[in-house]
C-alpha cells in the first residue's frame, strides 16, 4: 500500500507540473515538452561541473585547467605535486607557448628536493617608495602577494583566511575596494585600495575624507595604499555587489543600504585627469607617509603617456599594477570580461616600454596581475620587467574554490565568494590560511627555482633572453622580439641587481657565491 501510495502522490506530482508548463507563456519549451523541459534546464544549470569533472581533458578548461587547479591543490595541502608521464599541454601544435630555457652550466642551481626552498624569502628587488622618500617606504618581503578581493564580495572567513595566511607566508594582503573590515586584521601586512565608492575613508555623504582615511592606516598595518582607476576583468566599470551578497556588517562597514546592488561608480570625484590624478596621489603619501600607487587595465594609451609626461621628482606614483583582460572578477557583464581592455603581456608591455624608453623604469615598482598566480604566467611577467606579482583566483582555489563559477549568485558551495551562512560555515579560517600560505610559499619556491635553473639567484634578474615563444614545432622568437623590447629592458639597474644578488647570496654555498661585480 505504501508504494501505490507513494506513485500516486509522485503522479499527481508530475501531473501539476504538466499542467503547469501546459498553461504558462513564459517558456515555449516547458509548453511543447512539459516535463521534459526540466530536465535540460537541469543539465544546463551543472554543466560547469559535468564539463569540469567529465568532459574537459586536464589541460582544456578556462580559466584554470584542471592541471593548474589540481596543483594549486596539492601546494597549499604540502602534497606531491610533481605531475608524472610529462607535459599534457600540445606543445607541438600551440601557437604562442612560452619556453623558459635553462642554462646547462651556472654558479646558481636549484636544489632538487620537493619542498626546498618554501621557507626561503624572496623579497623584491625594488624598495616601494624608495625613489619618491616616502616616510615608510620598504622592501615588501615577498614578489608573491594577495590580489585585492572584497570582504563583500568575499566571505569573511575567507578574508580572514587569507589575511592570516598572509600573515605566515610574509606577504602582502590587497583589501580590494570595500575597505578594511575586522577580518583583514589577523597579522597580515595590508595594502590598502581606494575605489571610486571611497569606501573605508569617506564621510557620510560619501566623498574622500582624508582624515579617515588617516584613521585606517593608523589602525592597521597598513604598508602601502592603491588607488583603483580600473580592473581587467570589467575595465571602464565601477564594481558591483549583488544585493543578494550585501549582510548587515557589509552594509555597516561600506556605510550602504542593504535592499539594492551596491554598484560602484566607473570613475573618480576626487580627480578628473592625469594632473589631478597625481596631486591626489602626493596628498595621499604625503598625509600618510605611505606608499602610494595605481591599479589600471590597459585600453588607451593617452592616458600613460600623460602619466609619463607629467610625472617626475616633484610628483610621481611609487607603484602600477597593471591587470589584464584575461582578470577574474566576482561580477561583471560578458562583453567586460570578454572583449574590453588588453590581455596582461600586451597591456603589460605597451606602458613598460614607455617608461624604459624614457630610462625611468627604477623610478617606479612595476607589479602584474591577471593569472599570474601560475609559475609559468608569473616567469614570463618577470622577464618583461615586473617587480612583484599579485594572484588573487591562485589564492582562492588555495581556499578550496573549485571554479563553479556562481561568484556573482552568492552560492558559492565552498563559502569562499558567498555571505550565505550556510556555505560560509563549511570553510574553516584556520585550516584553511595554512594551505593559503602553503600556496604563496611553494608559488615562490617554484619561481626560485625556475629562476635558478635559468642561472640568476632572484626571478626579478630574469631577462627576456631566457624565454622563447614557440608557435608549435614550426619556429620560435625571443620575447624580446614577440614585445619589441630593446636590449636591457627587463631589468632594473645594474645597481639594484647587485643589491638584490647580495640578498639572495647566502642560499648559495661560500664556494659558489658569485663574484662580487
Amino acid at each position: 500500500m505504501k508504494w501505490k501510495a507513494l506513485i500516486a502522490v509522485g503522479a499527481a506530482g508530475v501531473g501539476a507540473v504538466a499542467a503547469r508548463d501546459l498553461t504558462q507563456k513564459s517558456h515555449a519549451l516547458q509548453r511543447n515538452f512539459p516535463v521534459l523541459a526540466h530536465a535540460r534546464y537541469w543539465i544546463e544549470n551543472i554543466g560547469p561541473e559535468l564539463r569540469q569533472y567529465i568532459i574537459s581533458g586536464d589541460d582544456e578548461e578556462r580559466p584554470f585547467s584542471r592541471d593548474q587547479r589540481r596543483w594549486v591543490y596539492s601546494s597549499a595541502k604540502l602534497q606531491n605535486n610533481y605531475f608524472g608521464f610529462g607535459t599534457g599541454n600540445d606543445v607541438e601544435n600551440t601557437m604562442g607557448y612560452p619556453i623558459i630555457k635553462h642554462r646547462t652550466f651556472s654558479d646558481v642551481a636549484p636544489s632538487t628536493a620537493i619542498h626546498s626552498g618554501e621557507e626561503v624569502g624572496v623579497p623584491s628587488a625594488k624598495i616601494l617608495g624608495g625613489p619618491r622618500d616616502r616616510k615608510h617606504a620598504f622592501r615588501p618581503k615577498s614578489i608573491v602577494n594577495i590580489s585585492a578581493m572584497s570582504f563583500g564580495s568575499l566571505s569573511g572567513a575567507a578574508v580572514e583566511a587569507l589575511n592570516k595566511g598572509a600573515a605566515q607566508a610574509g606577504v602582502l594582503h590587497n583589501t580590494g575596494e570595500g575597505a578594511l573590515s575586522p577580518h583583514h586584521r589577523h597579522g597580515g601586512d595590508i595594502v590598502f585600495q581606494i575605489g571610486t565608492s571611497y569606501f573605508g575613508c569617506r564621510d557620510d555623504d560619501g566623498k574622500f575624507n582624508i582624515e579617515r582615511l588617516k584613521e585606517v592606516v593608523q589602525t592597521a598595518p597598513v604598508k602601502a595604499i592603491e588607488i583603483k582607476l580600473s580592473q581587467g576583468a570589467k575595465p571602464g566599470l565601477g564594481g558591483m555587489l549583488p544585493a543578494a551578497k550585501i549582510s548587515e556588517e557589509i552594509a555597516a562597514i561600506r556605510g550602504i543600504p542593504m535592499e539594492q546592488d551596491c554598484s560602484s561608480p566607473s570613475r573618480h570625484t576626487e580627480f578628473t585627469d592625469v594632473d589631478s590624478l597625481l596631486d591626489f596621489v602626493e596628498l595621499v603619501a604625503s598625509e600618510t607617509g605611505l606608499p602610494v600607487g595605481i591599479k589600471s587595465a590597459v585600453g588607451h594609451m593617452d592616458f600613460w603617456e600623460s602619466l609619463l609626461e607629467l610625472s617626475g621628482p616633484g610628483r610621481n606614483v611609487d607603484f602600477i599594477t597593471i591587470d589584464g583582460g584575461e582578470g577574474g572578477t566576482g561580477a561583471a557583464p560578458l562583453v567586460f570580461t570578454d572583449s574590453v581592455s588588453l590581455p596582461y603581456r600586451l597591456g603589460f608591455t605597451s606602458v613598460y616600454r614607455l617608461w624604459a624608453e624614457a630610462g625611468r623604469t627604477d623610478e617606479l615598482t612595476f607589479i602584474g596581475s591577471a593569472k599570474l598566480g601560475i609559475p609559468e604566467n608569473a616567469i614570463v611577467a618577470f622577464a618583461l620587467g615586473a617587480d612583484m606579482v599579485n594572484t588573487a583566483r591562485g589564492a582562492m582555489l588555495a581556499l578550496g574554490c573549485i571554479q563553479a563559477q556562481k561568484c556573482h549568485t552568492d552560492h558559492c558551495p565552498t563559502g569562499v565568494a558567498t555571505q550565505n551562512p550556510w556555505l560560509t560555515h563549511g570553510l574553516d579560517p584556520t585550516d584553511k590560511s595554512v594551505r593559503v600560505a602553503n600556496y604563496l610559499k611553494t608559488m615562490r619556491r617554484d619561481l626560485l627555482k625556475v629562476s635558478e635553473a635559468c642561472g640568476v639567484a632572484h626571478p626579478g634578474l630574469l631577462t627576456v633572453d631566457d624565454i622563447d615563444i614557440v608557435n608549435g614545432v614550426r619556429s620560435k622568437r625571443p620575447l624580446g622580439d614577440v614585445y619589441d623590447y630593446k636590449p636591457g629592458w627587463g631589468m632594473p639597474s645594474e645597481a639594484i641587481q647587485r643589491e638584490i644578488s647580495d640578498i639572495m647570496r647566502p642560499r648559495l654555498p661560500v664556494d659558489k657565491a658569485a663574484p662580487t661585480t
